[in-house]
């Protein structure tokens, strides 16, 4: 195999970018095929090069079954997620899923036990794990150069969005449909980032506003605080109705401190770790010395190409993932446990056992028998230029 033929399911706007990432962007595979009746979208990729060899099906499992494709890029609506991926494993193909990898962490367990099963290649689209920043940052923690971690921070309210953008879809914003909101669509690369550098907690306590900012069933508008083994805290801010909003990831060590803002990368060093200067210091109100250097590397940032690439390369030569599938687990984790804490007012205990597994879903079950039907308004293109 020289190149690795990809399916793609599923082509709305976020479909539409992975399809013209590959076509324009992965030497290493091409878009052989899409399962969508999105004829507009369609029609749009008929006209880039290459496009009029396109392969077109009415459902994933005639494509998944057509003996054109190797692997499939799923990009569909979340609650399809599980069932497309296992119908694609079960079809001999290799996957790479849109985030989330599901909705609730029962069916991503028996996902994962079936990409297991299947022998075939599994991978979950966590992009922002090519950026330089958080690879150094993952490396520093790692290290344990700066000794354990005392604290963690992450803020990321710059996830904006107008109501226009929930109501552009049927499915967006609803418990049936999407299954969550800012923890699910959005903030799911930094719960990911958080535990992928930092560890997972093994407690959390949330506070979830449910259509806060918004004509929304779901949570646009959260606050967490968890507890790690080690004793260490952290905080976990995130929101779409807030304006301009913060993107800041904060790692305190004994040794130092990290702190990712503005898209730079700051260490602050004390001269002396903080456990021994609080057992040694003598003159009570002291502190040590700190020192700043700005350490963001240099580097690329492949974003969506880089995950498409390397996972093309996994199958062709047997190199790394950016993320494998079965990592998804644990930022879907963190979100159902926040959003369960939101509804029941108590901590989580992390890893989720069955019982706290089944307490979420019955409760999904339940909000999603409530949910309304949406009427769609599509997006005005034209409107960001005039609007003031």
């Amino acid at each position: 195999m020289e190149q690795v033929r990809f399916g793609l399911v599923g082509l709305g706007s976020m479909g539409l970018q992975h399809a013209k990432t590959i076509m324009e962007s992965v030497r290493e595979g091409r878009l052989a095929a899409v399962a969508s009746r999105n004829e507009k979208h369609i029609s749009v990729l008929r006209g880039l090069p290459g496009g009029d060899a396109l392969c077109v099906f009415d459902t994933p499992k005639e494509m998944y079954e057509s003996g054109c494709i190797d692997a499939v890029l799923i990009a569909s609506p979340h609650r399809a997620h599980v069932v497309q991926a296992k119908e694609a494993f079960a079809c001999g193909m290799h996957v790479l899923l849109e985030k989330p990898t599901g909705v609730f962490t029962r069916e991503v367990r028996e996902l994962n036990e079936a990409a297991e099963r299947s022998g075939k290649a599994f991978g979950v689209m966590f992009n922002q794990r090519t950026n330089p920043v958080y690879r150094k940052m993952k490396e520093i923690v790692a290290s344990g150069e700066l000794g354990e971690i005392r604290r963690t921070s992450v803020i990321i309210t710059d996830w904006f969005r107008a109501q226009s953008y929930y109501d552009s879809g049927a499915w967006r914003a609803t418990w049936k449909q999407d299954g969550g909101g800012v923890l699910l669509n959005q903030a799911p690369h930094n719960l990911d980032l958080w535990q992928w550098i930092c560890g997972m907690p093994v407690k959390v306590h949330a506070f979830c506003g449910f259509g806060r900012w918004h004509d929304v069933e779901i949570e646009d508008d959260v606050t967490a605080y968890v507890e790690y083994a080690n004793g260490a805290t952290g905080t976990f801010i995130t929101c779409t109705g807030e304006v301009p909003g913060t993107n800041r990831f904060e790692i305190s060590m004994d040794g130092g401190q990290l702190v990712y803002e503005n898209g730079r990368l700051i260490l602050a060093k004390p001269e002396t770790p903080a456990s021994v200067f609080i057992r040694e210091y003598p003159g009570g109100f002291g502190q040590p010395a700190v020192t700043r250097e700005d350490i963001t590397p240099e580097g690329e940032y492949p974003m969506h190409a880089g995950v498409i690439r390397a996972f093309a390369r996994h199958i062709l030569y047997g190199e790394d993932l950016v993320a494998q599938g079965c990592e998804g687990l644990s930022s879907l984790m963190l979100a159902n446990a926040m959003v369960l804490s939101g509804w029941t007012g108590k901590s989580v205990e992390l890893p989720m056992d069955e019982a706290a597994d089944a307490a979420f879903e019955a409760l999904l079950v339940g909000h999603a028998s409530k949910s309304k039907e949406r009427v769609v308004k599509p997006i005005d293109l034209n409107v960001a230029s005039s609007f003031k």
